[in-house]
């Protein structure tokens, strides 16, 4: 799985985000211009000691992104989008693309897009969720499509007896 985000401002989301990628082999895709420098000290410290773990790719720009990887295939995050993320069926190299946390995605892209556009349901009236949990909430969704490939299932650590 790839996780990209387009034009992030806010260096602890990205550095969450980068602890979410770490723990579950996911890619992160950072599309410049960047609202903060990944060597700030909220970004690493978001991320704690997974930096290391994380797959990290930078691109100059969306399309840049697009040209690099001609096959694959793109789901947009959008609260305007028209489909629940659950009721989408990602393959297993899906590249998760979600926007600025002030803006999201471009509407043009969005729009280019549409027919791969999901949303994350919620109440009415409000503007969205934090990036980081909504990055965790259909990562997660488009993981367990795959059961969980690669990741641990279940803990041998407790056991009911």
């Amino acid at each position: 799985m790839h996780i990209v985000l387009v034009e992030p401002e806010i260096p602890q989301n990205t550095g969450n985000i980068a602890r979410t990628c770490a723990a579950t082999g996911t890619a992160l895709h950072l599309v410049h211009p960047l609202g903060f420098s990944i060597d700030e000290k909220h970004v690493r410290r978001a991320g704690l000691d997974y930096w290391p773990l994380v797959e990290l790719h930078e691109h100059a720009s969306f399309q840049a992104l697009r040209e690099e990887y001609p096959d694959g295939q793109f789901f947009f995050a959008s609260t305007k989008a028209p489909r629940r993320y659950c009721d989408v069926k990602y393959p297993q190299d899906a590249f998760l693309v979600f926007g600025r946390e002030t803006a999201g995605l471009p509407e043009t892209l969005l729009r280019e897009n549409l027919g791969r556009c999901v949303r994350i349901p919620m109440r009415e009236g409000l503007r969205s969720l934090n990036l980081s949990n909504s990055v965790a909430v259909v990562l997660y969704e488009a993981l367990r499509q795959q059961d969980f490939r690669g990741l641990l299932g279940e803990s041998s650590y407790l056991t009911a007896n």
